[in-house]
């Protein structure tokens, strides 16, 4: 499988590359800065697969034209969005790249001939709803950083992931289209460390916990190795080993989308 890894040298994506390299999977890594394409490659050594580097920037992705080209060059089985402003450059790059370079990104992905899955690395208080299972106290916690910490960064995401929802609905309304796998994937507050290898994963009453990048990492690669993996997934550090915990979502189908307005959201972007 050839992956397409968007905000390669970002700490999850860097987590993350060599274990979809040792599915022997080839894995193109997206990054801005030339510097970085020396430590990327160095992930790969000793892998079943090839890991390649492509340097672009996402900021000058201003159409899914622009995602298209990239994905022309690479065609690729799978595309992975781990990538960000970051912070950096105020509040109009942040809505450039991590809403619509991501949604064009989709886009194009959504409409390549090659392309059957698309992982999102979101994040756990992307939604608009309190959810029937979040306590009081902790949808609290998710409000206050979507309204006042980083009020920009979470209506990127949110217009992001709904768009994302919107599509994948549309996909599967359309019978003559090939399977299509849109994974959500909504990490709580990211820290650094070692993985625990330890979850709660799909729907979570901890709208503040936090989780391991690397956790994160080894999350995602579980998640598309898999062909019954979609929808909503959050996830924070838990007690419940990684391997069930992502066998449970997939058998029994759990999506943290559910409370919010789908049917609001393709009827939005696609009235």
């Amino acid at each position: 499988m050839q992956v397409l890894l968007l905000g390669g040298h970002g700490k999850v994506a860097l987590h993350m590359t060599p274990l979809l390299l040792n599915r022997a999977w080839n894995v193109t890594s997206v990054v801005r800065n030339p510097a970085h394409e020396s430590e990327i490659l160095e992930l790969g050594k000793g892998r079943k697969g090839k890991v390649n580097v492509l340097i672009s920037s996402l900021d000058e992705v201003k159409s899914p034209a622009d995602a298209r080209k990239i994905l022309d060059s690479v065609t690729p089985d799978y595309v992975v969005w781990s990538a960000g402003a970051g912070g950096k450059g105020g509040p109009a790059r942040t809505i450039a790249i991590d809403q619509e370079a991501a949604k064009h990104f989709m886009t194009a992905s959504f409409a390549s001939p090659s392309v059957s899955k698309f992982l999102m690395v979101s994040y756990i208080g992307s939604r608009k709803k309190q959810p029937r299972w979040m306590p009081d106290d902790q949808w609290a916690g998710i409000m206050h950083t979507n309204t006042e910490a980083l009020p920009t960064y979470a209506k990127a995401k949110q217009e992001a992931d709904e768009y994302m929802t919107a599509l994948a609905v549309r996909r599967k309304q359309d019978t003559s289209a090939a399977p299509f796998q849109a994974i959500n994937l909504r990490p709580g507050f990211l820290k650094d460390g070692p993985a625990t290898r330890k979850v709660e994963l799909g729907i979570t009453p901890k709208g503040h916990g936090s989780v391991t990048r690397e956790d994160v990492a080894i999350v995602a690669d579980l998640l598309l190795a898999r062909d019954d993996t979609e929808g909503w997934i959050d996830l924070v550090n838990g007690d419940v080993p990684v391997e069930e915990a992502v066998e449970k979502v997939a058998k029994e189908k759990i999506d943290s989308v559910e409370g919010e307005d789908v049917e609001g959201m393709v009827k939005r972007f696609f009235p």
